[in-house]
């Protein structure tokens, strides 16, 4: 390419780094026939060559773009070279079913219709087909692209620079949006922007010299002159006028030099437009093609322009490829049975031709035409059809046209292009009021889903005040409008449309009409401060499902039942579960897989928190990859990560919200992302680090993140475990405090605030709480989740063995270290907290369960619980465990009996039954000196003798694996 090796350069560059893994963007933007398309083409071929996966798109040419367009011409054409799996993207590949025909449907709910989560599926498939080779794509056009498409592209700029992946767009208006997005993308470092300009007078002398095909000094300074004051560097038109000047004579060959065959008073015939020229050398008939093309766009179906015309195929096709229209138009490279206009400059020059009366008289033929053709008006042909009726001037169907493409655009979530397009429609529909009302209905849904919810209450305001919709309908927009209003954290305005809904339908209004109401009321009501908010808002959502399985309205039920499961989580277990069990039947039985999920979430943590199983987690998390449900899908990790730190798998646990942390942040899913910022700060707590925790609290708060409303996780679940892994047991009881008195102020229904479990064990344990403390716990429904039932049962344990009934106290203990065994650390840290209780009072195993403590928590490195359990041991006069080099390699059980590394290496010597002298020689010691370690071995293992103590040692040669 003649006068580009800057810029060729430059995308050459960005391609290498692509192929290292280090993606980015190009924008390259330029005057129409300045070569922007020639440069994307010559960047694709550069691309090919390397290896690169291509993925090629451009916006609509031929009126008003359908959401999402490029973007499925660019997955379509790397679809036809590659193949490429949906499953292997996870969630997100039925997210890509909205664009990608076959992908199948996401789920509807949030996650189907958010740009975000779409956007984040491209950036998945482009790093998924440029793994190890890099991927490029490209949008052409982008001045023409639709809002959503520019929002995906916009997110796509901001986080493709760890993806080996290459965004490259062309761009011609300068006052589009997508310029805006690329100049502003490249301020903040995001991309580079190039931009074309014209060819200088020695690059335009290059390619005319290549265009005639001779040295660039044999081309003459006045033809060069003429080609300059024609074309001014413009190379499509420098093009085409070397065409014309040499179809015309204008410029003759002498040997092997061009010169001007005619006078210099002649000369300025050349600089008549040459594309003006040549559409008024055809003939009235070509012309008349030609101009219905044209009205329709830069490519056009040879099936409208037939029917708009008239003509038969076969005059139809000689027309356009005579020889005259044939230097304006080809055949469509893209599609079937279209042409398309070589430049947009080519359209523009018979445009130019046509006055007002005439465009409109065609553009009437051209929608009639597409009428027939389309009578449904599917995907962008609404659009279209939109359009030619509004150059018709007729603006009521126009604006109908419109109002249903931005229904349309509603439907598969493209909020931003329904806006649009709906306000269009209400510009377009003055002169017919109901249908303007209706689009003004849509506009206002539309204003809510794209998040202006400012403008949604403003237009209702409108609506109100001019629509005709009966009362039913305009309660119902207020309804949604307030759950919108409550998503942006606008409680107040929130409230306030609920009570212009009922007011709406009155006093006397029927229970189905009313429950949508009650559902999103008793939701408001959970925001509200006061202690009775929870009554009101289960009352409200109690009425609301009985209702709605009544008419029936399975969405409110599924959203009022699984309300009510986490309203009476923490008062009556058993009967959440019920309220969720509910919920999950309706939607299976109504098909509502997002319903299912959100219900199958809350039971698999149900079931973690009542018996340790993630089994309906996983599945939940599976079946949200599945129907490309992804915020429910981290929402599930989330909830198994919670599970993984009770359990004590901090390495897995760090894994999950390492990962989920990252791409719901990326998302901007803030919801989920405080609350893995918060599963941070307890995983930490649970590992004693508290500046870890601190760090973790700061992230929480950073996004957005309210500690006192979460003070019974910040509280009861990180910072109490913390305190008591730094042997701070006041501390821990004052944040235990804060995190039942948080409960207790109604700011959380969060069940894990230890008011049922560890709370009463600390209390027990400082003599603050004694039986009718513990029985009124433990008769509590609240308190039957395994988790806080491992702290009442050690709590039950200490009593007893208080109260002088030791054998019952170590029976006690035997059942509350089984139900403490999925639980690691909470269930070794009882150990040495119930183990402190046993030797004050004399019972139990109290020197065993200290030693498995502190192996414990020396293998976990928090040093003061260890520290803690050896001063116990010594006050004790039991033997201290070393922790010499090699203590690791010790079974538990060994540990726990107060084996040392030495006495260990003894006793695997006595496999081969060899004898004190054999094996002091091996280990360098003296014959006593082993049989003393000998007989420390017997004592601590209470077997009765050497061949005892060998055969016990074979058994762990030949199984070692260590139970710990």
């Amino acid at each position: 390419m003649i006068g580009r090796d800057r810029e060729l350069r430059t995308v050459g560059t960005a391609l290498a780094r692509t192929r290292n893994g280090q993606g980015g963007a190009v924008f390259i933007a330029g005057d129409a026939g300045v070569g922007k398309s020639r440069l994307l083409a010559s960047i694709s071929e550069s691309a090919y060559a390397a290896g690169m996966s291509l993925m090629r798109g451009r916006a609509s040419t031929i009126g008003p773009t359908a959401p999402f367009r490029p973007l499925t011409e660019a997955i379509l054409y790397l679809l036809r070279a590659d193949r490429i799996d949906p499953a292997a993207l996870g969630p997100y590949g039925p997210i890509l079913g909205r664009v990608v025909p076959g992908w199948g449907d996401p789920a509807s709910g949030r996650d189907g219709e958010s740009l975000v989560v779409l956007a984040e599926a491209m950036l998945q498939l482009t790093a998924l087909t440029g793994r190890d080779r890099g991927c490029l794509l490209t949008l052409d056009d982008l001045h023409n692209a639709d809002a959503e498409t520019l929002a995906v592209l916009e997110y796509l700029v901001d986080n493709v620079d760890s993806q080996p992946t290459l965004v490259v767009g062309g761009i011609r208006d300068r006052d589009s949006t997508a310029y805006t997005l690329a100049r502003t993308a490249a301020q903040r470092g995001r991309c580079t922007l190039i931009e074309l300009d014209p060819l200088n007078a020695d690059e335009l002398r290059g390619m005319a010299a290549a265009c005639l095909d001779v040295p660039a000094e044999r081309v003459r300074a006045d033809v060069m002159a003429l080609l300059w004051a024609g074309s001014t560097g413009n190379p499509f038109m420098a093009e085409e006028m070397l065409r014309v000047m040499v179809d015309d004579e204008v410029i003759v060959r002498d040997g092997d030099t061009w010169a001007l065959a005619v006078g210099a008073d002649n000369a300025t015939l050349g600089l008549v437009g040459p594309l003006a020229g040549r559409v008024a050398n055809v003939g009235p008939r070509t012309r008349e093609v030609l101009s219905a093309a044209a009205t329709f766009g830069t490519r056009f179906p040879l099936a409208v322009i037939q029917l708009a015309t008239g003509l038969s195929d076969q005059v139809l096709l000689s027309l356009l490829q005579d020889d005259l229209a044939s230097r304006l138009v080809t055949i469509d490279e893209q599609t079937a049975d279209w042409y398309a206009f070589h430049h947009q400059l080519s359209r523009d020059a018979v445009l130019a031709q046509l006055d007002r009366a005439e465009q409109a008289r065609l553009a009437g033929k051209v929608a009639d035409a597409v009428d027939t053709v389309y009578p449904d008006h599917p995907g962008e042909w609404c659009e279209v059809a939109a359009r030619l009726r509004l150059d018709a001037g007729d603006r009521v169907a126009a604006g109908e046209l419109f109002a249903e493409a931005g229904r349309r655009a509603l439907a598969i979530g493209a909020a931003t292009s329904a806006v649009s397009l709906l306000e269009r429609a209400w510009e377009l529909l003055a002169e017919a009021p109901p249908s303007r009302a209706e689009a003004l209905e849509q506009l206002v849904l539309a204003l809510a889903e794209a998040g202006q919810v400012e403008r949604a209450l403003t237009e209702i305001s409108t609506l109100d005040q001019v629509s005709g919709l009966p009362p039913r309908r305009r309660a119902n927009l207020h309804t949604r409008l307030a759950w919108a209003a409550a998503v942006a954290g606008r409680v107040d305005e929130a409230m306030r449309q609920v009570e212009v809904a009922r007011e709406l339908l009155g006093a006397d209004a029927p229970a189905e009409d009313l429950a949508p109401i009650d559902v999103v009321a008793a939701h408001l009501a959970l925001d509200q401060t006061g202690g009775d908010r929870f009554p009101d808002a289960e009352r409200m959502a109690r009425q609301a499902a009985t209702v709605a399985e009544t008419v029936p309205l399975p969405v409110v039920a599924c959203q009022a039942w699984q309300l009510l499961g986490a309203i009476v989580r923490h008062r009556e277990p058993d009967e959440a579960t019920r309220c969720l069990e509910r919920a999950n039947s309706l939607a299976v039985r109504h098909g509502l897989p997002i319903w299912e999920i959100h219900a199958l979430i809350r039971l698999g943590n149900d079931d973690a928190l009542r018996t340790a199983d993630t089994t309906r987690l996983e599945q939940a998390r599976d079946k949200a990859g599945e129907v490309g449900a992804v915020t429910a899908r981290y929402q599930a990790e989330s909830s198994i990560a919670l599970h993984t730190i009770l359990r004590g798998e901090y390495a897995t646990a760090r894994t999950i919200t390492d990962e989920v942390l990252a791409s719901t942040a990326r998302l901007k899913l803030l919801e989920t992302t405080r609350y893995v910022a918060l599963l941070r700060a307890v995983l930490a707590g649970h590992e004693g680090n508290r500046d870890a925790m601190t760090t973790a609290l700061g992230v929480f708060e950073h996004w957005g993140g309210n500690l006192a409303l979460h003070a019974p996780r910040v509280h009861g679940l990180a910072g109490a475990f913390c305190a008591l892994l730094d042997e701070d047991r006041d501390l821990a009881q004052d944040e235990l405090a804060r995190a039942v008195s948080g409960a207790d102020s109604g700011s959380s229904v969060y069940y894990l605030s230890g008011r049922h479990g560890l709370d009463v064990l600390l209390r027990v344990l400082s003599a603050k709480a004694g039986w009718p403390e513990y029985e009124a716990v433990a008769a509590d429904p609240a308190s039957t989740l395994r988790w806080d039932r491992q702290f009442t049962s050690f709590a039950h344990a200490v009593l007893l063995g208080r109260s002088g009934r030791g054998a019952e106290a170590a029976g006690a203990m035997d059942d509350a270290l089984a139900l403490a065994e999925p639980f690691e650390m909470s269930r070794h840290l009882g150990l040495r907290l119930v183990a402190e209780a046993a030797l004050a009072d004399g019972w139990g195993d109290a020197a065993g369960w200290l030693r498995t403590a502190e192996g414990y928590f020396h293998r976990r490195d928090v040093r003061a619980v260890s520290a803690s359990c050896r001063a116990l041991l010594r006050k004790a006069g039991a033997k201290v465990p070393q922790h010499r080099t090699g203590a690791d390699a010790i079974p538990a059980v060994l540990r726990s009996a107060g084996v040392t590394v030495r006495e260990f290496e003894v006793l695997g010597l006595l496999v081969g039954r060899l004898g004190n002298q054999e094996i002091a020689a091996r280990l360098h010691l003296s014959p006593r000196t082993v049989e003393r370690h000998v007989g420390n071995l017997m004592t601590k293992t209470g077997l009765p003798n050497r061949i005892a103590l060998g055969e016990f040692a074979a058994e762990l040669v030949a199984d070692p694996a260590d139970p710990a």
